[in-house]
């Protein structure tokens, strides 16, 4: 009877809301909601009662304010690449994806700033930059299926971190809705600007709980006339370390990506990539680079004299220059196979966690060591956007099940001024382990902000707070 009840109840409200999207789409039939049923790691599948999918703003208010009235949760969605089951519904939300906001309007060639909708794919924005011969630097391995929105719901980070930022540094303002259906537009193409609270912040790393983003003001950058890739083989952590103190004073801000592969997870790339070793033995340690070249000529020669200087000092034992687009991408094929990887482990973790730099070997090896001794395990595979204090670890597992076990080691043993979460949120998965990182008094501000901007709570409910 309940059942039914419900079934009925919820029949009518969809029936209502088809009524108000003019010019939308409302998907229902169960075999349209799969593709919408959960992020990327296919962990906790859950169907929506249905997919709204707005073409514009004032339909984005319009849906909101509907749920809002009668206190219907709503999961908001983008690329569905998340890892930390954000965007991934619970039963009986309503699934609100903005795909179809997706416009990219033309780059400001003069204050270098472009306008997104939250749909349009970072590749997308990236490819509309460049045409222009500019550059919207953040850059992740999902950049044709992650959004504009989903980057900013959760600020990215990625690969250009050390010279860029975080995405947070890369919007000048957004446009967002809020749960009870207000339009907040603040597209501001400025930098400088301290007129009050900046709103933007509501939205950028909020997951899409207190408000949704459906357009932002992004920076842009001239492109360089070359980027410069290489891939670098040391004999220990520290000497990992020095190598970036080293290029940090020799190339500045030119240094665009500093990552780090751990030997265990060097290894398996090549293996899953078909990629042939580029060096005639195995390392313990290897740095992918990238940096910015304005002058080419000149800046190849310095930094290839920088290399003769590491090799000299011993800091580094093997390098390797790309000297073609095709060597450089097949050098990233490595670093980027990480999703791969965690799909080939399954049943598996990933792990996304920042931490002082100093500390992240000590903290790998310890977190493997009581691996394998409390839960007979195997090796963990290590690698991380060194340059910004960000590591990942992937974990296979001999059961699904065995996940909350293995958070308990990886969390339980991060050095003070940590966080659980670099880059990926917080979403459900991480939600238990949050207090770790962010103090009672944080934690209260947190559900103070939920509680006024969302009172009804139909906001990606349950997530963060």
């Amino acid at each position: 009877m309940n059942q039914t009840h419900h079934k009925l109840e919820t029949e009518r409200f969809l029936d209502g809301l088809q009524t108000l999207l003019i010019g939308s789409v409302l998907l229902r039939d169960e075999e349209l909601l799969g593709r919408y049923s959960c992020g990327w790691t296919q962990k906790t599948k859950c169907l929506p009662i249905a997919v709204a999918r707005p073409r514009s703003t004032q339909a984005v208010a319009t849906i909101l304010r509907y749920c809002h009235e009668r206190r219907w949760p709503v999961v908001v969605q983008g690329g569905m690449t998340g890892l930390v089951g954000g965007a991934t519904p619970r039963k009986g939300e309503l699934a609100l994806s903005l795909e179809r906001l997706n416009e990219i309007g033309e780059p400001d060639l003069t204050a270098a700033t472009i306008i997104a909708g939250a749909g349009a794919s970072l590749a997308a924005v990236q490819e509309r930059a460049l045409g222009e011969g500019m550059c919207f630097p953040l850059d992740l391995a999902s950049r044709g299926t992650c959004t504009i929105g989903g980057v900013v719901a959760t600020n990215a980070g990625g690969n250009r971190v050390i010279r860029y930022g975080m995405t947070r540094q890369l919007v000048l303002g957004l446009e967002g809705v809020l749960a009870n259906g207000t339009v907040v537009s603040s597209l501001n193409t400025i930098i400088k600007d301290n007129a009050g609270y900046d709103i933007k912040q509501l939205f950028i790393g909020t997951e899409g709980t207190l408000g949704v983003v459906t357009r932002a003001s992004l920076r842009l950058f001239p492109e360089p006339p070359e980027r410069l890739t290489l891939l670098t083989a040391l004999p220990s952590y520290e000497s990992l370390t020095s190598l970036l103190r080293f290029f940090r004073r020799r190339m500045g801000s030119q240094l665009s990506a500093f990552e780090a592969m751990w030997d265990s997870y060097f290894e398996c790339a090549l293996a899953i990539q078909k990629i042939e070793r580029p060096f005639q033995k195995r390392h313990a340690f290897y740095a992918l680079a990238e940096v910015e070249m304005l002058n080419p000529e000149v800046d190849r020669s310095s930094v290839e004299g920088t290399l003769a200087d590491a090799l000299a000092s011993g800091q580094i034992s093997d390098a390797i220059v790309a000297h073609s687009l095709a060597e450089a991408k097949s050098l990233w094929r490595i670093r980027e196979c990480a999703g791969e990887l965690l799909g080939r482990l399954a049943p598996a973790a990933a792990h996304d966690i920042s931490l002082p730099i100093t500390q992240m070997d000590r903290y790998a090896t310890t977190v493997e060591q009581r691996f394998q001794r409390e839960m007979g395990g195997d090796r963990i595979f290590v690698f991380g956007h060194l340059g910004d204090g960000n590591l990942h670890l992937m974990t296979p597992l001999r059961k699904a099940e065995d996940a909350p076990a293995l958070d308990k080691i990886v969390y339980e043993s991060l050095p003070a001024g940590s966080s659980v979460s670099a880059e990926h949120g917080i979403g459900t998965l991480k939600k238990p382990w949050l207090g770790l990182t962010r103090s009672p008094p944080e934690m209260a501000l947190m559900r103070s902000l939920k509680q006024n901007l969302d009172p009804r709570g139909i906001l990606n409910r349950g997530r963060i707070v």
